[in-house]
């Protein structure tokens, strides 16, 4: 007999293997140019990725050296990793909000491409993250302004694009201004995409990609959202004078980018060891999008569906879905926040939805998490239900509606034991949703 929480971990952790740099990196190597090879990055996975391209790069070319800068968050620094034997320095700075090693960071990156030439290299690493990681204001806004900026777009419901299209167009590196600054050299762009359809433009605001967004759609998403940004900017941007390089500022030889890890592939991962352990998994989509308790009473309804031996999905079955989710959080209600208010984040939300809508119906469990390991402000990567969830929580005195109306997911599922902690997983390709039905 499966154990349901057991079954539905493994399938998690199928999709961070599949997602973790030290399997990729070496399918992905370059051939060492004339001149020297440097490389640049910033995210949540961007020191394991360096990690594995050195590694792999030492053994593939050891007369050929490197060196460079990557920008992580705190706390995301891989086990064993010694700085003395890397060639590649690491720096560390402030997610989801920007601190002042943000703006040093993205300073440090842009003055290693100072000098570059025809001949040079650079392999720029990029994951999720990397928006808050490379803070660098244009002329005319502070960090403080910034943060302000970052933390509204947080808590406003937006989607990533509209949060990304802000980003690109307030900054001096993000937008393609990275890729603006390393030229004339070679660029090769590595990305493990957090963001979903896999737009190299939108993971980590596109530092080394040409940019389609605008100044006009950067102003309206300002407007649309009522975010409040200092108003010579605001003008700035109506008038589409803060625009981003765009593919025609660029020679047509641009570097190339590939996408060397995305939620499609971890799902794909999650799916086979589904049925490596005897249970078929339908994949619903790779790129959900929406608010997470919305999204949370579909799964609810299709996943009550094939309980009842109905519908295209035939027990026992486990649904799966990636993307990105939205939380947009309710004014909390007095000043200071009630305790535990906002205390999760995507994954948690859609969890607490969810067990509203099952209501305890038997025969499905579920386990939801952020594949980066942190959810939103928790510091668990997301959480788990079964049938026995609510009346659980009513023998422990818990009342769900209440925590939902805190945004507290971490504190419910806290004092349920169902939160599904596991650290930084140094890699990020987003949402995991799995649903089993037995």
């Amino acid at each position: 007999m499966i154990e349901p929480f057991d079954f539905l971990e493994q399938l998690f952790q199928a999709a961070i293997e599949r997602s973790s740099p030290q399997a990729l990196m070496k399918t992905h190597l370059p051939t060492p140019p004339k001149g020297q090879t440097w490389v640049l990055g910033a995210g949540k996975a961007s020191v394991s990725m360096a990690m594995a391209l050195e590694e792999a790069w030492t053994q593939a070319y050891p007369s050929s050296a490197l060196s460079g800068l990557v920008v992580t968050p705190y706390g995301h620094l891989p086990k064993g990793f010694d700085p003395q034997r890397s060639h590649i320095e690491v720096m560390q700075a402030a997610h989801p909000v920007p601190d002042m090693n943000s703006m040093l960071a993205a300073q440090s990156l842009l003055a290693r491409t100072q000098g570059l030439g025809c001949d040079d290299l650079v392999i720029v690493l990029i994951s999720g993250g990397g928006s808050s990681l490379l803070c660098l204001p244009i002329e005319g806004m502070t960090l403080k302004d910034k943060q302000s900026v970052n933390r509204a777009l947080l808590q406003s419901g937006a989607s990533i694009d509209e949060m990304n299209a802000v980003r690109k167009h307030l900054s001096q590196i993000k937008g393609g201004r990275l890729l603006q600054a390393l030229q004339p050299a070679q660029v090769l762009t590595l990305c493990i995409s957090d963001v979903p359809g896999d737009d190299p433009q939108t993971i980590a605001s596109g530092p080394s990609v040409a940019d389609l967004s605008t100044s006009h759609e950067a102003y309206e998403v300002l407007q649309r959202y009522g975010i409040d940004v200092p108003p010579s900017i605001m003008d700035a941007l109506r008038r589409g004078e803060l625009e981003t390089p765009k593919p025609s500022d660029f020679p047509a030889s641009l570097g190339p980018v590939r996408i060397i890890a995305s939620a499609r592939d971890a799902l794909n991962a999650a799916a086979a060891q589904a049925k490596r352990m005897g249970i078929d998994a339908y994949i619903l989509a790779d790129d959900v999008q929406g608010e997470s308790k919305d999204v949370a009473l579909m799964h609810a309804s299709l996943a009550r569906f094939a309980a009842n031996g109905l519908g295209a999905f035939k027990k026992p079955c486990v649904l799966l879905s990636g993307g990105e989710t939205t939380v947009t959080l309710d004014k909390p209600g007095s000043s200071p926040a009630p305790e535990g208010w906002g205390r999760g984040g995507r994954a948690g939300e859609f969890c607490l939805s969810l067990a509203r809508a099952l209501n305890g119906a038997p025969g499905i469990w579920a386990l939801v998490a952020d594949t980066d390991g942190i959810d939103g402000s928790s510091s668990a990567a997301g959480a788990r239900l079964g049938p026995h969830t609510l009346s659980q929580a009513r023998a422990l005195g818990l009342n769900l509606n209440e925590y939902a109306k805190r945004h507290d997911a971490h504190g419910f599922f806290g004092a349920l034991s169902d939160l599904v902690v596991t650290g930084p997983t140094l890699t990020n390709v987003n949402d995991f949703r799995a649903i089993l039905i037995l």
